[in-house]
């Protein structure tokens, strides 16, 4: 039925009074509570006094969206044909939001997550008196979340004091803050879950989180977690997506130092044990007096390694590390992955029926020891060559016994690959799996092959 012209007005003109109803008042409006009262808690002083440092981040970045349908146009002259306009038919922006905390008044250094700016492009910076800066990114490393950007625009702008010492208790009330999709602050409360909390994701583990009720929804990520005295003590970071009500933070201490890393190198060291160890099946576990197939067995023990040092030996099998239970190799690296140099590990292990514990430092995984790790168990060598890597030799009883002289080593796992240092890391991360795929280029072809370690 259709209504009379008056009613089919009717809903806008609520919903304009509604948001007019709705619509805060200018803080300069605002009556202040008088000194002392009860409606100025802990939380209300906290949120007071960091709240100017909260920022919202916006990175924005092109991508290849592909088309939805080929147009006649394209039909004939090709697939990517620019049409009349000018602009290009399968190329779109994509916007990423998140909240960020200033840290460094003096230099205008803000710690967000590494995964709010991963799309690349424009970094915007967003304060809460409206006034909005670019800003560069100063490094980032994804194995655990952080990021820090530089505001290019005025500094000695208001920052969050951190927490001096990792003092947080279970039951302590934390209040999160974030500035989600270019609103105003938003504000949760709720308390301590836990400490030490270790977070598999798709990408890998986070390890010593702190876990709390307050709501961290996504437009949060990278915002600070404070406590009543307004103290900076993490960096918002993840909601559990099975859990409701279940978010976490990276403490502030392990924030700074992946910030202090950063700042000095630009990256993260790549730590290592000194060990090539292997998955349990059933039948191992059985034969070594396991009740089930979980943890790692130590194959080979590396030579002046912390994990020869640490008097470890081939045919352990390694349980956990700093409480965290290795299911699998997988484990085992992305572990490691999330921990910073110079912090002891707690391994606990079973040799001989018996369970034992072990304390170990990890050592740097640097260039020269990685090559030469690299070259012993994949068994080959490459030099950089006009922007290629070239193979100047193979093992023949070596897993890449097919590799013959002058071949172009193009890529590994789909990723290409056009440096030593791209190898380098590449062997990190893979120099535990069971095969690695790799992409050579021989006489103009390229072709696949499996390796085999």
């Amino acid at each position: 039925m259709k209504l009379p012209r008056p009613f089919r007005f009717l809903p806008t003109l609520l919903l304009g009074a509604s948001l007019t109803l709705i619509c805060p008042c200018p803080p300069d409006a605002l009556a202040a509570p008088a000194p002392g009262s009860p409606r100025l808690t802990p939380v209300v002083r906290a949120v007071q006094s960091a709240a100017p440092a909260v920022v919202n981040i916006t990175s924005t970045s092109v991508i290849d969206a592909g088309p939805r349908f080929m147009s006649p146009l394209e039909q004939f002259f090709g697939p990517g044909f620019m049409p009349f306009d000018g602009m290009p038919a399968r190329r779109q922006k994509r916007v990423s939001l998140g909240s960020g905390v200033i840290v460094d008044s003096a230099h205008g250094y803000v710690l967000t997550n590494a995964h709010v700016i991963s799309g690349g492009g424009e970094v915007m910076i967003n304060l809460l008196d409206g006034r909005e800066f670019p800003a560069t990114v100063k490094g980032a490393d994804p194995d655990f979340d952080i990021a820090v950007l530089e505001i290019q625009g005025p500094h000695n702008l208001p920052a969050i004091r951190p927490a001096e010492a990792a003092d947080l208790m279970p039951g302590e009330t934390v209040i999160a803050i974030g500035n989600p999709f270019g609103f105003n602050h938003t504000v949760t409360t709720g308390v301590v879950s836990a400490l030490g909390r270790s977070l598999r994701s798709e990408n890998g583990m986070f390890t010593d989180l702190i876990q709390t009720d307050a709501a961290i929804n996504p437009g949060n990520s990278g915002g600070p977690l404070l406590d009543l005295e307004g103290r900076l003590v993490g960096i918002n970071t993840a909601v559990h997506a099975k859990g409701e009500g279940i978010g976490f933070a990276i403490p502030i201490h392990k924030a700074l130092r992946v910030m202090s890393n950063l700042m000095d190198h630009g990256k993260l060291t790549p730590l290592w044990l000194g060990l090539h160890v292997e998955n349990l099946d059933q039948r191992m576990a059985q034969a070594l007096g396991l009740r089930e197939a979980r943890g790692v067995l130590v194959a080979e023990v590396y030579a002046r390694s912390p994990a020869a040092a640490a008097g470890l030996e081939a045919g352990d099998v390694i349980e956990s590390i700093n409480g965290v239970t290795l299911n699998d190799r997988g484990d085992y690296l992305n572990l490691l992955r999330n921990q910073l140099p110079g912090e002891s590990l707690r391994l606990v292990l079973q040799r001989a029926g018996g369970r034992q514990e072990l304390r170990l430092a990890p050592a740097a995984f640097d260039d020269a020891t990685a090559r030469r790790i690299m070259e012993e168990r994949w068994g080959f060598v490459v030099r950089p060559e006009g922007g290629r890597l070239v193979v100047v030799s193979a093992r023949p009883d070596g897993p890449a016994h097919f590799l013959r002289r002058g071949d172009v080593l193009a890529g590994i796992g789909g990723k290409a690959l056009r440096s030593q240092e791209e190898l380098l890391q590449a062997f990190r991360q893979l120099r535990l799996a069971g095969q690695v795929l790799l992409q050579v280029e021989r006489h103009g072809r390229r072709y696949h092959a499996r390796l085999l370690p």
